[in-house]
């Protein structure tokens, strides 16, 4: 698996011009799933994520996980994490695990991040919809996570 993670001032997900899920400060995280990605996969990550330390302390040091500074997480299935485009100018995503694997795999980890802190902080998009994604980063800091 892997985590393509935005620390955020907000953001939302848009679905045919409706907000679909809407967060203020904390972790946009878009997840892509790949072939033999395990539930073991998608919880580790998870907490992973939610320790992550990537928020400013006092002394302005990233040293703060989105828990601790009482953040949300708002989750983005996201396929294309794992394009390959080593070959040619059409990306072919053949790593991918095929959606109805990825989407467990996508609800075990949101699952995850509920119980570590709180179903009211974890938002998502819909798997597998067509999403306008609006987010303001905050540093910006972005970072890359795999489960492996």
């Amino acid at each position: 698996m892997r985590a393509l993670i935005q620390r955020v001032k907000e953001a939302s997900v848009y679905i045919d011009g409706v907000c679909q899920s809407s967060i203020e400060k904390g972790l946009l995280i878009f997840l892509g799933v790949k072939q033999g990605d395990t539930k073991d996969c998608a919880s580790n990550l998870a907490e992973r994520c939610v320790h992550l330390r990537i928020f400013e302390d006092q002394h302005g040091k990233m040293n703060l996980s989105v828990n601790d500074v009482g953040g949300s997480i708002l989750v983005v299935s996201q396929f294309t994490l794992y394009a390959d485009t080593k070959r040619g100018h059409r990306p072919s995503f053949t790593d991918a695990a095929p959606p109805d694997i990825a989407e467990n795999l996508y609800d075990v980890f949101v699952g995850k991040l509920k119980n570590q802190i709180g179903d009211g902080r974890v938002k998502t998009g819909i798997f597998r919809a067509m999403m306008d994604v609006h987010l303001i980063n905050d540093g910006p800091v972005t970072l890359t996570l795999d489960s492996k």
